[in-house]
């Protein structure tokens, strides 16, 4: 077909121009590199080098080699309140994803129809007739400048961000439940501890109470050994307290009424002992892996898209409007209509608000940027105090036990000196206190280790990874929703698994740290 027209050949030469000039606006993401942490290497790998072993650390608390541990963790990873939000976060984020995946399709589309009957009496006369009509209107901007585009970017940023932070909150509830637990065996050991010295000086006390009756004996040794009875049981309702509390904040985090729980009646007083696995990635892959890495740096990845978009903005957006409609007002009345065309509409005359908007992604998006490296920083803070905490407190139980032993046998000496005469009763008390002191340092320091351990492991970022398995929602929310069919497909698709995360761009964008 040749067009004579010059206005026709002007035009559609224009919009060829128009058409090879569009690109996809605003950077393309590249993932930021965190060159100060590149080199770095954490302390347990120095450290435990000879003791610890390479091993799956994705269940590490199973490491701890306490049945029941493992089961209120699993239970916590099911019911707990924080675990099922984070998991609709997730269904949030692909329906907001699915939003942005609809605007590359047509946009506005509207459907219209009416049936009028009416009528007239006039002299005894009467008349009547119907119409009706229907329209179908179509609107679809076209995706020049690759607004849509940045937007499915980012909302498919936002949606494995929402990924990650449900990962997060799994780590972050394991080892909460760990370390609840740990505290309820190490103050059940302190009550233990508590008690079994209280009897040892009410023995004493019952003791110098003998001698001093039958003038063996003065009565500051009867005071003195008062005293400290005494003061061991006034320490008991504190430790009762902590114990309760606890227990409670357990039971909260378990979805269950606050109390005691039955399934640590047992092993009373008994706090996990374990090990270290050694992870095999290097530090720096090991820190990106963390959940809460993985959060900063998809959120860097969304705002970036977030740019594009702004800066779409500035260019005029081109519309394809299409209308069909018929009418009618009677038989053989009907009418046809149809029309189709682009439009476009261009924001020329507030260039300083679009381009001020611009800067507040490109400041929204340094920001985050700066956040992902403190948040990368802090990892490895994390990793290497819980590394160095735990070393020292695996030397401090081996000086505490060697010590305890020794307070135990000073005891023994000096009850058998003060019955034979040979000692006066202060080395008694002297020996009671320094024993009673040193098994409440031990136990503490027990348990202070295995807490380290716990956060270690934490801080290696693993048990979040079978999460990928679950439900994200308990089965009576799903028969919720599936009663509404629309959510069937989210609810049926698969979530991606640990060794699927999203590949960056990187086409443009270096960031310089």
């Amino acid at each position: 077909m040749i067009i004579n027209n010059p206005f026709t050949r002007t035009l559609l030469g224009g919009a060829c121009v128009l058409l090879s000039s569009c690109s996809v606006l605003g950077p393309d993401y590249q993932r930021p590199e965190v060159k100060e942490i590149q080199s770095w290497q954490n302390v347990s790998q120095s450290l435990f080098k000879n003791e610890a072993h390479a091993a799956d650390y994705h269940r590490w608390w199973a490491r701890l080699d306490d049945p029941v541990l493992s089961a209120l963790v699993e239970e916590s990873l099911v019911k707990n309140p924080d675990v099922r939000i984070a998991g609709l976060r997730i269904l949030e984020a692909q329906a907001q994803l699915g939003i942005a995946e609809s605007l590359l399709g047509p946009q506005v589309t509207q459907a219209t129809g009416e049936w009028l009957r009416a009528g007239q009496t006039q002299n005894g006369h009467s008349a009547s007739g119907s119409s009706y009509g229907a329209a179908f209107n179509l609107g679809w901007e076209l995706d020049f400048w690759g607004k849509f585009q940045r937007g499915i970017e980012s909302a498919d940023a936002n949606y494995f961000a929402s990924l990650a932070q449900y990962d997060d909150v799994q780590v972050l509830m394991i080892a909460q439940v760990a370390q609840y637990y740990v505290n309820i065996r190490t103050v059940e050991a302190r009550l233990q501890i508590a008690q079994e010295n209280a009897r040892i000086q009410k023995r004493s006390l019952e003791i110098t109470e003998r001698l001093f009756q039958s003038g063996n004996s003065a009565e500051l040794d009867v005071q003195q050994a008062k005293t400290q009875y005494l003061g061991t049981l006034s320490g008991i309702p504190q430790l009762e307290t902590n114990l309760r509390q606890s227990q409670n904040a357990l039971s909260t985090l378990l979805a269950r009424a606050p109390g005691p729980l039955a399934e640590m009646e047992s092993n009373t007083g008994h706090i996990p002992q374990g090990k270290l696995a050694l992870v095999a990635e290097m530090p720096a892959d090991l820190l990106r892996r963390r959940p809460d890495v993985r959060v900063a740096e998809r959120q860097l990845a969304a705002q970036s898209g977030l740019i594009g978009i702004a800066e779409s903005e500035l260019y005029p957006s081109i519309t394809l409007l299409g209308t069909l409609g018929i009418n009618a007002t009677g038989v053989g009345n009907e009418t046809f209509s149809w029309a189709a065309g682009p439009s476009i509409s261009w924001n020329l005359l507030d260039r300083g608000t679009l381009t001020n908007q611009i800067l507040i992604q490109d400041a929204r998006f340094q920001q985050l940027h700066e956040r992902y490296r403190d948040t990368v920083f802090k990892a490895a803070r994390e990793v290497d105090d819980a590394a160095i905490a735990y070393a020292n407190d695996q030397s401090e139980i081996l000086l505490l036990t060697q010590t305890g032993e020794a307070a135990r046998r000073s005891l023994e000496i000096a009850n058998t000196q003060y019955r034979e005469g040979m000692a006066d009763f202060q080395r008694v008390l002297d020996s009671q206190r320094a024993l009673f002191n040193q098994q409440e340092r031990l136990v503490n320091s027990r348990g202070a280790q295995i807490r380290n351990l716990i956060l270690l492991y934490k801080a290696l970022g693993g048990g979040w990874e079978q999460g990928r398995q679950r439900a994200l929602v308990t089965p009576e929310v799903e028969t919720q929703l599936r009663a509404r069919s629309e959510w069937a497909p989210l609810l049926d698709a698969t979530q991606p698994q640990p060794d699927s995360q999203p590949q960056p761009n990187t086409q443009k964008v270096i960031l310089n740290d």
